[in-house]
């Protein structure tokens, strides 16, 4: 099928990105879904730093690309061999693909799946297929996923399937934003109940490690940034705490309110 998509064909363009237009929206030949495959029509897709990454030339990927992770969607057809999906379930792409069959998987860590991460470095869906294609050529896939297009196929170990209720737009955050921000707190930092914590920066993953340590029972937060608005944002969702980072006295002021 025919869908419209964002390509990248050259990393580190110069700013601004308005002038040199490292993306253009183009139209691409999307294969069917192979076996444990979907194809999603996308409802919603977020712009994240590791997007920006692939553009500025941070995290070099193999082009012409279509980037687009932090996604929902719907989806529209199944391959062979998916038989918990069927079309019309809505779904959260994961930027971290898991086979279920490789070690990591088997010990509880999909997010470290060998054969995933194999796959996204390479530019492609797991076991190496790549179902974009644009003049005969390939076009290589963003962590499997590669959700800014209309449509996009993916791995069955790409996706989750979420509550209808979820709108679209709320539902692409869980795809990275929440889980990496919530899983900061809890599964790296280890928050603990009663633990005195600080959260440097506000943006998606900032204020949603923010939230992860609320799960955690922290006692006090402390939220830093440089914008006021998000400062407030911030203590609307939880922070006991405020302290702006362009204050000199700043880190003096969190070490109080943390009794160091």
């Amino acid at each position: 099928m025919k869908i419209k998509a964002a390509v990248i064909r050259q990393s580190g363009l110069p700013q601004p990105y308005a002038q040199s237009r490292p993306l253009s929206i183009e139209e691409v030949d999307l294969d069917p879904p192979g076996p444990r495959e979907l194809l999603v029509q996308v409802k919603a897709a977020g712009l994240c730093h590791s997007d920006l990454s692939t553009i500025n030339g941070d995290r070099p990927r193999q082009t012409p690309m279509v980037l687009g992770h932090e996604a929902a969607g719907v989806v529209a057809e199944v391959g062979s061999g998916v038989t918990d999906l069927v079309p019309g379930d809505h779904v959260v792409m994961v930027f971290a693909p898991s086979c279920g069959q490789c070690m990591p998987c088997q010990e509880g860590f999909p997010a470290r799946c060998e054969n995933g991460q194999k796959a996204n470095g390479a530019g492609t869906l797991m076991g190496g297929h790549i179902r974009l294609h644009q003049n005969g050529q390939p076009v290589y896939h963003h962590t499997g996923v590669s959700a800014f297009a209309e449509y996009c196929v993916v791995n069955r170990g790409s996706v989750v399937k979420v509550d209808d209720a979820l709108p679209f737009d709320e539902a692409a955050v869980f795809g990275c934003a929440v889980l990496t921000g919530v899983g900061a707190a809890l599964n790296t930092a280890n928050v603990f109940a009663g633990a005195r914590v600080a959260v440097v920066g506000l943006g998606g993953v900032g204020l949603n490690a923010l939230l992860g340590a609320q799960v955690a029972g922290a006692n006090r937060i402390v939220a830093i940034d440089i914008h006021d608005d998000k400062l407030e944002l911030a203590k609307s969702l939880g922070a006991t705490d405020v302290v702006n980072a362009k204050d000199p006295d700043a880190i003096a002021k969190v070490k109080t309110i943390t009794d160091g």
